[in-house]
């Protein structure tokens, strides 16, 4: 059995949920699904799903970050999660700034609801070695 380290960051939203922010297991990092919704307010951001694409990019580096990683740079998986795939061309836009070079996997599924009724959810694997 892997040592596993529970990953806890006030830069990502967080709440009473039974689930950890990311949970580090070796030099691999599982980081949860993050919504777009602000650290300080716990509120969804305003804007398109561009910018809303923007902030969950951000919640999902500042885990990574509190992992010991460089953010989104040592992300190697990511899974998108968007409530209309109308969105995929905004959401690849604001994706693709963020992984300018070679970006990670992903898979990208169109899914009924989520979680605070938002628009999108990414979750992430990290490599931290």
């Amino acid at each position: 059995m892997t040592d596993t380290d529970r990953i806890v960051t006030d830069d990502a939203p967080h709440n009473d949920n039974p689930y950890s922010q990311g949970v580090r297991a070796g030099d691999t990092l599982y980081v949860s699904g993050h919504g777009p919704v602000d650290p300080e307010t716990c509120a969804e951001v305003d804007g398109d799903v561009q910018a809303q694409t923007d902030r969950v990019l951000d919640n999902l580096a500042a885990v990574v970050e509190e992992a010991g990683g460089d953010g989104l740079d040592d992300v190697v998986k990511v899974t998108v999660y968007l409530t209309d795939l109308d969105d995929y061309d905004r959401v690849n836009d604001a994706y693709g700034e963020r992984f300018p070079g070679d970006p990670p996997a992903r898979v990208c599924v169109e899914v009924s609801r989520l979680p605070g009724d938002v628009r999108i959810e990414l979750d992430a694997v990290a490599y931290l070695g």
